[in-house]
């Protein structure tokens, strides 16, 4: 059974960046799809912004030509952000893939975070669960559900899975590989950065690498 709450030991996570940034639109390339893009990394430019950690216990760093989040301690989590400041509703996209660790883990995404106390995630395990939750004045809870509840869709193993989270208004929504899998109604923030996250419960070593993070205007 899934764990209550995810426990954030780690509040504070070493950064390169000092400050947010304002969003830069990439370059339209005609589409429709394209014009929404407000900010999207594939990882392969290893200055784009995003944390550079590597202890033992946790790695946030590019790897392979992807994002790894790597938790080598027990009921831990670690989270990156790209360092940029997304003033209204966004929809994010990301591929997720498993390369080691036990099955019973999480990860995910991260939208409107204002600091490392106050921010919302939606998450996603290996062994088939899924939860939206929110970090306030340092607290986690989930918010979806009391516990991560078992979903339809998410491909369980060490394989990739298509993450996709909404926040739209104060509707909160998480989808995986094309499928709702959780849902909630939220207004404590509105706007603020996005970001990875990965955790471990109570057998350490959860290694998630993601590629081809998007995020878009609803």
């Amino acid at each position: 059974m899934k764990k209550i709450s995810v426990i954030l030991a780690v509040l504070v996570l070493v950064t390169l960046a000092c400050g947010i940034s304002p969003v830069s639109t990439p370059a339209d390339g005609g589409g429709q799809q394209s014009s929404n893009i407000l900010f999207s990394d594939d990882f392969s430019n290893t200055y784009s912004g995003w944390d550079r950690v590597q202890e033992d216990y946790k790695v946030t760093d590019y790897t392979d030509g992807g994002y790894r989040l790597y938790v080598n301690e027990a009921n831990y989590d670690v989270w990156a952000n790209p360092s940029k400041s997304f003033p209204g509703d966004v929809r994010i996209e990301v591929d997720a893939t498993k390369i080691g660790g036990p099955d019973d883990n999480d990860f995910g995404v991260i939208c409107r975070y204002q600091g490392t106390s106050n921010f919302y995630y939606f998450l996603i395990s290996s062994d088939g669960y899924a939860v939206i939750g929110k970090v306030q004045g340092g607290d986690s809870q989930y918010i979806s559900s009391e516990k991560m509840q078992f979903a339809e869709g998410i491909t369980q193993g060490a394989a990739t899975n298509h993450i996709r989270a909404d926040c739209v208004g104060s509707e909160l929504k998480l989808y995986v590989n094309g499928n709702l899998v959780a849902t909630v109604t939220d207004s404590s923030f509105t706007s603020g950065d996005v970001g990875l996250m990965a955790g471990a419960f109570a057998t350490p070593g959860t290694d998630i690498l993601f590629d081809n993070f998007y995020v878009y205007k609803p």
